[in-house]
Formats: structure tokens, sequence, C-alpha cells
């Protein structure tokens, strides 16, 4: 029997400065695309924006779930520029209380996928593993709209070393601990990655898949100005290591992910 999965995205309305104007409307399409091929192969995937009111009307009809946020980490925390940054938590919580799919998908919004992304999920599933994530790949910056994603499916692109797609059993959703960590800043893949990690049966990173893109390589959220975000989701994940700590020297055994395990401690 096929898993049933829900995908989770939070759409944010920007300028046309960002890059997020491109980026989001490339992923949106690409979720349709992939949606329904899967569905012709009667595999169920729901998809679900969970975003603040004011960015309601850059949402597209095909997401069937629609949940609103009502805190930003800046009602956590004190930071020097205030950025409205939704907490991970938060995106999860809602998500998860809003389908009954076995699985759950967390991606960047800038992250799109393949057509038949949902479809290898559901294979990977089937081997076995119950909490994964997808290294993406990166392509060139030369892409401008959402009209040529058939060309951007063609595009190899380069390996990525960051994580920006979860997926992960939902009935396992209630043992993570996620603090306080926002997404839009570094480390919080840490801290959903973790939780993903531990509380697995069998856990796997996959790094050369080509199922995810990004178009660019800017990395706006590691700009200077925004280092007290990362020190804020870094903390979250410090204190994630201590309480973990008895776990991951028991994980490191595993050769599987030893060397994952390694990394994911700098």
């Amino acid at each position: 029997m096929s898993p049933k999965f829900a995908h989770v995205v939070n759409p944010v309305k920007v300028a046309p400065s960002s890059d997020l104007y491109i980026a989001q409307p490339v992923t949106f399409e690409s979720m349709r695309i992939a949606q329904h091929l899967a569905a012709t192969l009667s595999l169920d995937v729901e998809l679900c924006a969970v975003n603040f009111p004011e960015d309601d009307e850059i949402v597209p009809p095909f997401f069937g779930s629609r949940k609103h946020l009502e805190r930003s980490v800046l009602d956590v925390n004190r930071f020097s520029i205030p950025r409205k940054l939704p907490l991970i938590k938060d995106i999860l919580d809602r998500a998860t209380v809003a389908t009954e799919a076995e699985y759950i998908i967390y991606s960047n919004v800038d992250i799109a996928v393949v057509p038949h992304f949902y479809l290898s999920l559901a294979s990977v599933v089937n081997e076995g593993w119950d909490a994964f994530m997808i290294t993406r790949r990166t392509l060139s910056k030369n892409y401008t709209a959402a009209s040529e994603i058939w060309r951007m499916y063609a595009d190899i692109g380069d390996q990525h070393p960051g994580n920006d797609c979860f997926i992960f059993r939902r009935e396992d959703y209630v043992h993570y601990d996620l603090g306080e960590a926002c997404v839009g800043a570094r480390g919080f893949a840490k801290v959903l990655g973790i939780n993903l990690i531990i509380h697995a049966e069998r856990f796997q990173h996959f790094k050369n898949l080509h199922l995810t893109f990004h178009i660019g390589d800017d990395r706006t959220w590691d700009a200077t100005e925004w280092a007290d975000y990362s020190t804020h989701n870094l903390n979250v994940f410090r204190r994630l290591l201590r309480q973990y700590s008895q776990d991951l020297s028991k994980l490191a055994e595993n050769p599987l992910i030893d060397r994952w395990i390694a990394n994911f401690r700098t």
C-alpha cells in the first residue's frame, strides 16, 4: 500500500527585489506538477501552506490545506534588525494536525521539486526509511520564471552542502523538540534534522538524489546583519546536542550515519 504524504511550505509575500519573488512561483508550480503525476499513479499527496494572514494572496488555490501563523521569532527574542520569521515548531504543529497523512514533508519555500518527487519518496519509504533528508541541486541564476520549469528539470545543476527538505512520520512528531528555532536563518535545519535522526527507526541522508533544486546560491540568510538570528537557532541546537548526547553516541556507531553525525556537531 502506498504511503500518504502531506507537503508543507511557508509562503511569504515579498518584494520583486527578493530572490523568493522568482523562486516561490517555481516551487508552487513544481509541487502542482508533481502532485498531479503522483495522482495519476494513485499516490495521495496533500499540499499544505502555513503562513501569516498577510501572505494569503500569493498562495495558489491548489493548496488544499491553509493554516495561519500567530507569532514569529520576534515574540520570543530580541534582534538588532526585526524580521518576522516563523518558528518551525509553529509551522509543523499546524501541518501535522491538518492532515492524516502518514508522512510529513517540509521543505523551504524556495526549493522546487522534480515531477517524480513524490513517487521517489514513496519508493524510499517502501525501502524501510522512516525519516530522511534530501540535499538539493543548485541551478544557475539565469532562470527567471516558472515558465522555464521544464528546462530547469533537465538541468542537473551542482551539488549543495546544505539541507532544506525533510521527510518524517507524522506519528513521530509528538516527540520532537524544536524549541523556538526559526526558519530563514542558519541553524534551523540542524534543529529539525537532529529530531529526525533521534526519533527515527531508520534514518538516511540522501546527498546525491536529483529530486529538488534551487535557483542560484546567494545564501542571503547567512548575511552578517542576520547573525543574531543564526545565534538564536544555534543556541537551540546546542541545547539539543546536550539533551540527546547519549543517543547520538549510540547512533554514531552506525556506519550509515556516523560521519554525518560528526559533521552535524560543527
